[in-house]
């Protein structure tokens, strides 16, 4: 499954991340995953109560990565012998009917506040990479990075291709992108709400703790990094800080 990429490439590019549950939407996407697959019959009661069980806990006290785990094995095992096309159908319905209502207005104005800097915007998460790369689609953003499910055939195996894109793991395929893209990590952005992203927000030189979890918030203060509530006035001064300290980026045609 390749990478969403814009048609552009640009000299000096500055790359802003974002991951995606509690970041840039409310709850975990892969739940919403699994209650579509409900929806259609793929799945039966006790696997969407689980579901909902695991999105009460991700909402009220936020990601744990046991439960992340267990979450992800059930999405993996739930799309295991259906087609790549079924997934991406199951994708664009769920943008719709859960992921849309559900996203954050003020982080979704940060990555159009990139964009308009002339930065290229990643999604970067362990959710699958085919819903990954519908919201960056739906979003106008540059590409996504998520976790990747081996197909044969265009059939999903139900087996990961490489590892969960969690953790260091983020951190990692976030500075294997920027070398291809020609960037300086220095002057890259990376958005997250959680104690688990900490190696992706040290590895750049903008770290901006979002809606963060108590690990990450303590962090944040201990290193100087931004931390943006979800409000008003919390928007207005993280867009006057991408206006005030980004690098501006021209871009040109390949």
């Amino acid at each position: 499954m390749p990478e969403v990429t814009s048609p552009l490439s640009s000299q000096n590019a500055v790359l802003a991340f974002f991951d995606v549950d509690n970041t840039l939407m409310r709850g975990a996407s892969v739940y919403y995953l699994g209650k579509e697959a409900w929806r259609r019959g793929i799945i039966g009661w006790r696997d969407i109560a689980r579901f909902a069980w695991h999105q009460f806990r991700f909402i009220s006290v936020g990601e744990n990565h046991k439960h992340m785990a267990n979450a992800r094995e059930r999405a993996l095992a739930l799309i295991g012998g259906h087609s790549e096309k079924t997934l991406f159908a199951l994708a664009e319905q769920i943008y719709e009917r859960d992921i849309l209502p559900n996203l954050w207005p003020e982080t979704v104005a940060l990555t159009q506040e990139h964009l308009a800097k002339g930065h290229e915007v990643w999604l970067i998460t362990a959710t699958p990479q085919l819903v990954a790369q519908v919201i960056a689609a739906r979003l106008g953003l540059t590409g996504a990075l998520g976790t990747r499910v081996e197909a044969k055939d265009g059939v999903l195996t139900g087996e990961l291709d490489g590892h969960v894109l969690h953790g260091d793991e983020k951190a990692t395929v976030a500075a294997e992108l920027a070398e291809r893209r020609g960037a300086d990590l220095a002057e890259c952005w990376a958005y997250s709400d959680s104690g688990n992203d900490i190696p992706l927000l040290s590895a750049v030189g903008n770290s901006v703790a979002v809606n963060a979890d108590a690990k990450l918030r303590n962090h944040a203060k201990t290193m100087g990094w931004q931390i943006l509530p979800l409000n008003r006035a919390g928007l207005t001064e993280a867009r006057r800080r991408v206006k005030r300290q980004a690098k501006t980026v021209r871009k040109r045609g390949r």
